[in-house]
């Protein structure tokens, strides 16, 4: 593998990782939005571990493919407001 594809593909994997641990669902429980919460979450970590297999798999562009897809649900997720995300640095796009 090249190593800019590696280490993009790492520092998507690390970026997919860290912003599951910080992206914390702000919506009741019981309503609508709490559903479209839990499933955006579901599916960023459906693909951090999707992507991690192609990565044993020696597959690093579908791997990639698969941690930016992770963290762009978790985007839109802070962009509708259904997660409170830290808005300093570059692990999200939202700013306040």
């Amino acid at each position: 593998m090249p190593a800019e594809l590696r280490e993009k593909t790492d520092r998507y994997e690390d970026l997919l990782a860290e912003a599951l641990s910080e992206a914390t669902i702000t919506v009741p429980e019981g309503t609508p939005l709490r559903s479209v919460a839990e499933e955006f979450r579901e599916m960023a970590r459906s693909y951090l571990e999707d992507g991690r297999h192609f990565r044993a798999e020696d597959d690093p562009v579908n791997a990639l493919a698969a941690f930016s897809y992770g963290h762009a649900w978790l985007d839109a997720g802070a962009r509708m407001g259904v997660f409170e995300v830290p808005t300093d640095g570059d692990l999200f796009t939202v700013r306040h």
